[in-house]
């Protein structure tokens, strides 16, 4: 078991700044070269179709050198040829780049466990390229850390920035660069006549604040490269560090990653990726939080949908006195409303400036919009002298098919350009960050009430995309259920997926019987039994009562309807409660908030009769897609055939 910490770098000086752009490039320069060669020769193996019938993919692939060995030669030579580059690189970090991109080669090459394969590796651009991985450390031979290494220890970073433990851990924008202990330590051996024997300190021999050591190329002649390390110190995050960091004989690896930050000096903001040997760590709220809903005994179910996420839970043995049905519904409030449109104003404020940017940058290549057409002719009209147009608003000059004679790639961007592109490529981290920490709350929330067993329908939420589009980035419906899923495994239960084909939870009710409704109809009313509610708190329910034949295969899913039946009448009152309205709201769920959305049409949905429009209406039949299963045989009995 492994898990990662990210340690921020103070990395403020221009000297380290400057040796760490020549790092990247040299590292990115070595990944281009490696996957260029691996493309040919996955070319040439594409090519050489009658010989891999002949001798087989194997054979071929080691006359081509298609092989992980083969790339960290290929990586060894490009570092040998180019003189440069064995300034800045080591030959640790060329074997590991190549390693990296062998793990792309092979899943083209060879297909995972659901029989699929990814496309052609593409290097991509230079500003994706973020991550320069390190190599482990070796726990067998001591002191052997080749790339880079983690130094110093947790309490000797405490005793210096804590000034001996007087005051709270405060750590300065400027952190000094740690020293290379310069005394003799004894070695732990004796001369024959009784005097230890003392050797160099090294940085093994460390023991002040944390930094983070690269010993440079094989010419280099600049020395390490000390990178001092920040702790977190926001409230609650020491103990974290203290996981982490307490035990210097558990870390294994230490990744450089950079990420684009604009107010950052030289525009981009580096981290280490530490890897330790052992589990992450949980707060113990969240620790306490997770026993007891491990001790739970209820069964629930999760309905998922655009707006909102409702779940049901009901006690196991389905006994009045273990506990009452529990509802809950996640929608999003007023407060999380006004973020949401604030943060997309400040979205499409930062598209336009970047719109203005490029025009004004590139006249060239748009043409004059309607009304600026219309006053050079009436300049010229009255005689005028022409004016020049700085940010001309028309389309961009293209060619008689509609593609652009330039393409967007060449364009000149200004400093002002990419300083806005940070801005908002770094706001959408920060925005999507807060998104899964929101996910993770409400999932914790959800077990804590409903326990970690529940049962979700397994649709293909990419679909949902078709009808919906951004507005699913708002209440990120997938996030949620994902970070259920881990939060159930988490806390010893699971979250199960369940076919829509075989079980069709909207369109049951929980007596048996079906109740046909459109994506319109938001109200569950069965004229059978008169049960009547919330449609997706309906679902929800129904999920509970979702039994498999196999449970890793959401194709054997079934609804057993005696069950449902013989719930629904021992939980009379209570469920009718549950269904109309959440009894357990959660933090971020008002009650009586939220609104499924259906998607905005002209009128009513198309008939067949009337045309064939481009796209589904939302009350036409989908074209069947073996997504989850298909509709077999229902395994559960009609409970109204059962003698109660």
């Amino acid at each position: 078991m492994v898990s990662v910490m990210v340690l921020p770098l103070a990395v403020t000086d221009p000297g380290d700044l400057a040796r760490l752009n020549k790092l990247y490039g040299a590292m990115w320069t070595i990944k281009r070269a490696v996957l260029r060669d691996a493309c040919s020769k996955v070319d040439a193996l594409r090519a050489a179709k009658h010989e891999r019938d002949r001798d087989g993919m194997k054979v071929v692939r080691q006359r081509l050198g298609l092989s992980r060995e083969a790339l960290e030669r290929s990586a060894y030579r490009h570092l040998e040829d180019a003189g440069h580059l064995k300034h800045h690189a080591s030959k640790a970090l060329a074997m590991h780049m190549a390693d990296e991109v062998w793990n792309g080669v092979q899943r083209h090459l060879f297909p995972d466990a659901t029989g699929q394969r990814h496309g052609r590796p593409k290097s991509g651009r230079w500003h994706d390229f973020t991550r320069i991985p390190g190599r482990a450390r070796s726990h067998t031979a001591e002191k052997k850390w080749e790339t880079f290494r983690l130094v110093g220890t947790l309490h000797g970073h405490a005793m210096v920035y804590t000034d001996g433990g007087q005051h709270p851990l405060m750590q300065p924008r400027h952190m000094p660069k740690p020293a290379l202990p310069t005394s003799s330590v004894p070695t732990g051996k004796t001369s024959p006549s009784g005097k230890p024997l003392m050797r160099k300190a090294t940085w093994w021999d460390h023991t002040g604040p944390l930094a983070v050591v690269f010993a440079g190329g094989p010419d280099s002649s600049a020395g390490d490269l000390v990178l001092p390390v920040r702790v977190p110190q926001h409230p609650g995050q020491y103990a974290r560090a203290e996981h982490f960091l307490a035990n210097p004989g558990r870390w294994h690896k230490v990744d450089l990653v950079r990420r684009r930050k604009a107010s950052a000096p030289g525009g981009w903001m580096y981290e280490a990726h530490l890897m330790i040997l052992g589990p992450g760590y949980a707060a113990p709220a969240v620790r306490q939080m997770r026993d007891q809903a491990a001790a739970l005994d209820r069964i629930g179910g999760v309905d998922g949908n655009v707006s909102n996420l409702s779940v049901v839970s009901f006690p196991a043995n389905l006994v009045p006195a273990a506990g009452a049905p529990a509802s809950t519904e996640i929608v999003l409030t007023d407060s999380e409303r006004v973020l949401l449109e604030k943060h997309a104003k400040k979205m499409r404020g930062r598209a336009r400036a970047l719109e203005r940017s490029r025009r004004a940058t590139n006249t060239a290549q748009y043409g004059t919009s309607k009304k600026q057409t219309r006053r050079a002719e009436r300049r010229a009209a009255k005689g005028l002298p022409e004016k020049t147009v700085t940010v001309p608003g028309g389309a961009r000059v293209a060619r008689s098919d509609g593609v652009p004679k330039q393409a967007f790639r060449r364009d000149k961007l200004s400093t002002a350009y990419r300083h806005t592109r940070a801005r908002q490529a770094e706001h959408a981290a920060g925005a999507g960050e807060h998104r899964r920490q929101r996910a993770r709350n409400l999932a914790r929330q959800i077990i804590a009430i409903h326990g970690p067993v529940l049962v979700v329908e397994d649709c293909d939420i990419r679909t949902w995309y078709r009808l919906w589009g951004k507005r699913l980035s708002q209440t990120t419906p997938g996030l949620l259920i994902a970070a259920l899923d881990r939060e159930c495994s988490a806390a010893g239960g699971r979250l199960i997926r369940a076919s829509t084909w075989s079980t069709a939870l909207s369109q049951h009710c929980l007596c048996g019987e079906r109740v046909n409704k459109t994506l319109r109809d938001r109200e569950h009313k069965c004229l059978a039994c008169g049960l009547a509610g919330k449609r997706d708190l309906v679902s929800a329910a129904l999920a509970a009562f979702v039994r498999l034949t196999d449970v890793d295969d959401p194709k054997t899913a079934y609804l057993d309807t005696t069950m449902s039946r013989h719930a629904q009448i021992t939980f009379s009152e209570g469920l009718q409660e549950a269904l109309r309205e959440s009894t357990t709201p959660c933090q971020n769920t008002p009650r009586g908030a939220g609104r499924v959305a259906v998607p905005p049409q002209r009128g009513t949905s198309a008939h067949r009769t009337a045309g064939r429009r481009h796209r589904a209406t939302p009350d036409e039949t989908r074209p069947v897609r073996d997504h989850a299963g298909k509709p077999d045989d229902r395994p559960g009995c009609n409970p109204q055939l059962t003698l109660w």
